[in-house]
């Protein structure tokens, strides 16, 4: 274990015998690192936070801090965060609000410098956000997701898997999965082609895709009148199955 001089660790904290903290870092009471985590100089990590394995925790960040949210009373909450992530500098990600709940974010992550992950957030798997993406809280990212640099994403919003939201767009409805979606607010533009081709999506099933967004968004039929249509008239795979449930879930609407 390495652990600068400077650094305060408190005796309640439990760290993995490999675990590197860096200059001036203070590690809190609950504090769970895995097995390879390095976590840099003038980071703060309190309460009950759990850093998986191999993650990188880059100066200045600040992770279980109480949350933003004046209905917070003090309840016990947690962070967890799973393997292989790469936070980079500055990031606040908060606790949740309510007892026994958890803020989540997966693992193979890269949350890049002055992000912000609000209370109780569940960000998925191998998803970028890029610098300064602010997520509101109770904000789901499910996985493969792109959030470019300055976009805001209001509270309670999903986005769905392998979707990218270009930069400094303002985020106050559901983005569809497989979609690139951009503006103020954040319109749907098309199929994510690149970030689809990169997960290995058939072009079978992007054609699947591009064919149930037309009947969702050109046909004029109501949400649900468009869902009944794509089932009926779309070849089922995957990747529309999930559309379906997520749009036939969606409890904020999804972006025009």
């Amino acid at each position: 274990m390495k652990i600068h001089t400077t650094a305060i660790v408190s005796g309640n904290a439990q760290l993995e015998s490999d675990v590197e903290v860096g200059p001036y870092a203070i590690i809190g009471d609950g504090v769970k690192l895995g097995r390879g985590v390095k976590i840099a100089s003038f980071c703060v990590l309190e309460n009950d936070t759990t850093i998986g394995a191999g993650s990188k925790i880059f100066t200045g960040a600040v992770i279980g801090s109480i949350p933003q949210d004046l209905k917070y009373d003090g309840a016990k909450s947690a962070v967890v965060i799973g393997e292989n992530n790469i936070i980079r500098e500055y990031v606040t990600i908060n606790l949740s609000t309510s007892e026994g709940s958890k803020t989540i974010v997966g693992s193979n992550n890269l949350i890049m410098a002055y992000s912000h992950v609000a209370h109780d957030c569940v960000v998925g798997n191998n998803c970028i956000i890029a610098n300064n993406g602010t997520l509101a809280g109770h904000v789901t990212l499910e996985d493969r997701v792109v959030v470019g640099g300055l976009v805001a994403i209001h509270q309670f919003v999903r986005v769905g898997t392998l979707s990218i939201i270009g930069g400094c767009s303002k985020v106050v409805t559901d983005i569809p999965p497989y979609s690139t979606c951009d503006g103020h607010p954040a319109k749907f533009y098309g199929l994510n082609l690149v970030g689809l081709r990169r997960a290995g999506v058939t072009s079978v099933a992007m054609q699947h895709l591009k064919a149930a967004y037309k009947i969702f968004y050109q046909s004029g039929l109501t949400k649900a009148h468009a869902l009944e249509e794509i089932k009926k008239a779309v070849p089922q795979c995957e990747e529309v199955g999930h559309l379906i449930e997520f749009i036939a879930s969606s409890q904020r609407g999804l972006c025009h």
